[in-house]
């Protein structure tokens, strides 16, 4: 949901009009709006080439994820990860365009750590992997625009730690 979605209903609720400083953060959104789009579409458009990356990194920096018994290892195993990298990259899209951390964690955080226990993946690889992704994604971003992105993925390894 938007800050401005938020501010609506949250001043319907209370049926009254919103305040000066709902406004102002109303204000503030819309004025960041072309860098956030700039920023999703940045990343949507280069999603393969940052999930390559991500995952070279990932394999280099831990190769026993891929080798014989590691949680990455044979071609599926590696296919399942290759496809979370991508789920992440696009579920931080919608927090940067949104301009918020809500949709993360509706959308893809509750009830991520029990998943991942019971799929027997290990947490701290899908931290090391959220940060890859974050070093390929932010590679690729003007200082500015990664400054505005970074947090989204801080939140998700946060959450995960």
């Amino acid at each position: 949901m938007t800050v401005i979605s938020q501010v609506i209903l949250q001043a319907d609720d209370e049926l009254r009009y919103p305040s000066s400083g709902e406004l102002k953060n109303i204000k503030d959104f819309l004025q960041t709006g072309e860098q956030r789009t700039r920023i999703a579409a940045t990343l949507a458009e280069n999603e393969k080439k940052i999930v390559q990356q991500a995952t070279k990194q990932l394999w280099q920096k831990r190769p026993d994820f891929i080798a014989p018994g590691g949680n990455a290892y044979g071609e599926r195993q590696r296919s399942l990860c290759v496809r979370d990298f991508g789920w992440y990259l696009r579920l931080i899209t919608y927090g940067v365009l949104a301009g918020d951390k809500g949709p993360i964690e509706k959308i893809g955080l509750i009830g991520v750590r029990e998943m991942y226990n019971s799929l027997g993946v290990p947490v701290p690889g899908m931290v090391e992997a959220i940060s890859s992704l974050k070093k390929a994604s932010l590679d690729l971003l003007s200082a500015e625009d990664a400054a505005e992105a970074a947090p989204y993925f801080d939140y998700i390894i946060q959450a995960m730690s």
